[in-house]
């Protein structure tokens, strides 16, 4: 006697392993950080920019004292009292440490949106015209390139007076011939591919073709230029402010501490060493955040022949 076999249309299969598979429907920008974070240099970078974000976010709420309050002689050694000492007028430094980096970091970002956002844009502009027009563009972004940036920047400052707005435009400005050259090359080969000629046979408008299908995928290559900017945004800014040309005292801020307090660097050091292992911090975590992306993305080795 034979047994017969039920006949069935299932078909068993192995059910998908949710944790590894990548979600589709995910935006490939986050798909980026997440493989970028993957990385060992990417957890550090990510972790560095956290910790000082937290600083000076959270810092002045768990200060013993306020920035502008005289609590010790000038440049008094640390303390029980005062863990990092006072400053070059008796004021507690780590209290103005604490309350230094938030304006910093505030004027790095907004430089970085605003030199990304307008190198972006004319990136975008240069890379689909294929006329005179996207090398003039361009050309014209390299003027900024004729004077160094600290000189531009100083210039302006110096005829207008020292504006925190005026600084975060004039140092965001120095972001975009690099931006838009990196963004033109990545464009101009976007512009080429099927998806593109589809939206416009079917005439989508050069706006929508611009940021609705070929800025979603030239997103790896800015992802890298805002690291990069963020972290020349802040020690340019740090510098700045050394100089006399960003927050002006009695407000605390991290380059206006290593101006302050640099003439008692071999008798209380704490008063620079905190805001110069900060602004250090900084570069260094977005260094590393920005160098694991571009692993993750592929650009790494394609930005250093374009740039």
């Amino acid at each position: 006697m034979s047994l017969a076999v039920p006949a069935t249309d299932e078909v068993l299969e192995p059910e998908p392993d949710d944790r590894s598979a990548p979600d589709p429907q995910s935006p490939r920008r986050f798909r980026l950080l997440r493989a970028a974070l993957r990385t060992a240099e990417g957890r550090v970078g990510a972790g560095l920019l956290l910790l000082v974000t937290a600083v000076a976010c959270a810092g002045p709420t768990v200060a013993r004292h306020t920035p502008e309050e005289f609590v010790a002689r000038p440049f008094a050694p640390p303390s029980a009292a005062l863990p990092f000492g006072a400053d070059n007028l008796g004021r507690d430094v780590l209290a103005r440490f604490l309350a230094g980096g938030r304006t910093l970091l505030l004027l790095a970002v907004c430089a970085t949106v605003i030199g990304v956002a307008i190198g972006v844009t004319v990136g975008l502009l240069a890379g689909t015209s294929r006329t005179w027009r996207g090398d003039a563009l361009v050309n014209l972004t390299d003027l900024v390139l004729v004077f160094p940036q600290i000189v531009l920047a100083l210039l302006f400052l110096s005829l207008l007076g020292p504006q925190l707005w005026l600084l975060a435009i004039l140092v965001g400005i120095t972001h975009v011939p690099r931006v838009a050259r990196v963004v033109r090359v990545y464009t101009a080969d976007v512009v080429q591919r099927d998806f593109v000629a589809s939206a416009r046979a079917l005439g989508v408008s050069r706006p929508r073709i611009l940021f609705g299908e070929i800025l979603p995928n030239v997103t790896a290559p800015i992802l890298v230029e805002i690291g990069l900017g963020l972290a020349f945004s802040a020690a340019l800014i740090g510098t700045l402010s050394f100089l006399g040309f960003g927050i002006q005292p009695p407000a605390a801020d991290w380059g206006l501490m290593i101006n302050e307090n640099q003439t008692g660097l071999t008798v209380q050091p704490w008063g620079v060493l905190l805001p110069t292992i900060a602004i250090a911090v900084i570069t260094v975590g977005a260094n590393l955040l920005t160098d694991a992306i571009a692993r993750a993305s592929g650009t790494s080795t394609i930005l250093g022949d374009q740039v």
